[in-house]
């Protein structure tokens, strides 16, 4: 198969579960509360899916250097399936919590799909190619709250068959399509059973340690805001779920353009780094301007810029990790960016939260101390992006 074939189906991979992840999110709490869960409950419902792809995402990522990419996206793929299945049959609390890991055990396939992309690309194209994973993201983020909005009037569960149907679809066009990327001479050896870091030496592992850092920090301030950007713009704008709900699709569509469009085109007439630095500066920028805000005209184009500098720096650091390894541990490594991912998705809700008490302690603008805080951890992170 052609590799523009075979990139078109590891985008459907990471669309569909992103399609997922997306209907989940204006839903699922208020699907909890039929079982009676308290708001912390759901608070924990939320966060074990971010928690298993963190623990997950490192270990199918070593399973696909072992075994080969393909029977580790068919099996996560059907993993996904059984997951929303049985959120849509659950009658329990706990069997709610239990689709909720599975879901988020499979979704850490997104390593073994950037592996993929790093076996099938050469290494000038590699952050392009790693775009398709962000332009997906974007997507998959702007199509599924509409799905879930639209599904959820027909029944509260049916949202979640859609979802499984889908993943039941995407695995069989896997099944049927997808050729594998890892050849036999490149699996199973005893390079395998190394942990990484034996594997990067000098320094190539400085620089992965840079790139993993400024991906963790990056991703804290980015899931920071997103966590508490719905309050932010209802105490100042009045705006209810509808308004944003369109703020959210427009900054999907922002990253996929980026990332699945231009990034390819900056890439080579610059470099990784380079782009990774405007990025990261656009998000310090941006977080810093939001609080500061008073027209919705400001709103929208802080908004942009947080858009289009996190499309910026995801994919080119995740292109920078791939090149820092050979063949052999591309799964490994591309995991464990993305396990420091769901890590920082994690931690940023609950920084964004506490964050937020300091506002009315010392009467100031609501948001302020978060977005600035933000900001000043991407200063820090622009330094650090300079060690690259």
């Amino acid at each position: 198969m052609p590799r523009r074939s075979s990139l078109a189906l590891i985008f459907g991979v990471v669309f569909i579960d992103l399609i997922g992840f997306g209907i989940v999110i204006p839903i699922l709490p208020l699907y909890a509360e039929r079982f009676g869960a308290s708001p912390l409950v759901i608070g924990l419902l939320l966060a074990i899916y971010s928690a298993m792809q963190c623990v997950c995402a490192p270990l199918l990522g070593r399973l696909s250097d072992r075994v080969g990419r393909r029977p580790v996206l068919f099996v996560s793929v059907l993993g996904t399936a059984v997951g929303f299945f049985l959120m849509g049959t659950a009658n329990t609390l706990a069997l709610l919590f239990l689709a909720r890991i599975i879901d988020g055990a499979t979704g850490g396939n997104i390593s073994t799909a950037l592996a993929y992309i790093a076996d099938v690309t050469p290494p000038e194209e590699r952050s392009r190619g790693m775009g398709i994973i962000g332009a997906a993201f974007g997507l998959g983020f702007i199509v599924g709250p509409a799905l879930g909005g639209i599904f959820s009037h027909v029944a509260p569960q049916a949202p979640f068959f859609v979802a499984g149907a889908l993943a039941l679809a995407n695995a069989a066009a896997l099944a049927a399509w997808l050729p594998e990327s890892l050849p036999p001479e490149r699996r199973g050896t005893a390079h395998h059973d190394a942990p990484l870091w034996t594997l990067v030496q000098g320094l190539a592992r400085r620089r992965l340690a840079f790139t993993l850092g400024t991906y963790f920090l990056t991703t804290v301030a980015f899931s920071l805001l997103t966590a508490t950007y719905p309050l932010f713009t209802n105490r100042r704008f009045g705006y209810g779920p509808s308004e944003n709900g369109y703020l959210f699709a427009s900054q999907g569509l922002l990253a996929a353009i980026v990332q699945g469009g231009l990034l390819g085109w900056l890439v080579r007439r610059s470099s990784d780094k380079t782009m990774a630095l405007v990025g990261v500066a656009g998000l310090a920028a941006s977080l810093w301007w939001l609080p500061l805000t008073a027209s919705v005209g400001g709103l929208l184009a802080a908004t942009a810029v947080v858009a289009v500098g996190h499309g910026l720096v995801a994919s080119t650091l995740n292109g920078i990790a791939s090149r820092t390894v050979s063949p052999i541990a591309q799964g490994r490594v591309l995991g464990l960016m993305q396990s420091a991912a769901s890590l920082a998705r994690i931690a940023g809700p609950v920084l964004g939260g506490w964050l937020l008490h300091y506002d009315a302690s010392l009467a100031v603008p609501f948001g302020q101390t978060p977005y600035w805080a933000a900001a000043g951890l991407m200063l820090a992170t622009f330094g650090l992006a300079l060690a690259l």
